[in-house]
């Protein structure tokens, strides 16, 4: 979606994306939190959760 130019205008201007790590809620409100928490953490905390995930997908 935001490849084909229709994400947030943000993303739009600086194509093309790569997903390198997502997670899955039950609602929105809970995903906003998430979001919120990551957000505040440091740029080595995230990398790590970044690595983390990489390296469950790949066993």
């Amino acid at each position: 979606m935001h490849n084909a130019g229709k994400g947030a205008k943000y993303t739009r201007s600086r194509l093309p994306i790569k997903i390198v790590y997502f997670e899955e809620f039950e609602n929105r409100s809970e995903a906003c939190k998430r979001e919120s928490e990551v957000k505040k953490f440091t740029k080595s905390k995230k990398e790590e959760l970044v690595n983390f995930a990489e390296n469950s997908r790949k066993k």
